[in-house]
């Protein structure tokens, strides 16, 4: 099986249609596995090193110690020598939209009372408040 650098360098596509970088970033995931790219995000490449996203300090340690792997890795993928450093940077993930549970508004707090008998007392002693 082919790799897909090799596969692309045979198509004979016209000059600036594949962006190296674009490519390199694209071989990350397949390089460092499901695990290790879930945790991280391959940004950009820049004179050659490929910047890389990491949760945490301890992810750009371990990522550092296996950096020699993993570029030899992004070789055997994109098929030849783009990527000659990594640079893992720190950078916590993002978090995405939240759909709230309950809608905001005006929700009366005695309806979180689950005794019907409470919740009247409540109500009505709600009502006598002095001013």
């Amino acid at each position: 099986m082919e790799r897909a650098g090799k596969l692309i360098s045979k198509l004979k596509l016209p000059a600036g249609s594949v962006c190296v970088e674009e490519l390199a970033c694209t071989g990350w995931p397949p390089a460092v596995g499901k695990s290790v790219a879930a945790h991280t995000r391959a940004i950009g490449l820049v004179a050659s090193r490929l910047c890389v996203e990491v949760e945490d300090a301890l992810w750009q340690r371990q990522l550092s110690i296996l950096k020699g792997q993993i570029l030899k890795r992004l070789e055997g993928i994109l098929g030849q020598s783009v990527v000659k450093d990594i640079e893992f940077r720190v950078s916590p993930r993002r978090r995405m939209p939240q759909i709230a549970s309950q809608p905001r508004g005006n929700r009366d707090e005695a309806e979180q009372i689950q005794d019907p008998v409470l919740r009247a007392i409540y109500k009505q002693q709600r009502g006598r408040r002095p001013a």
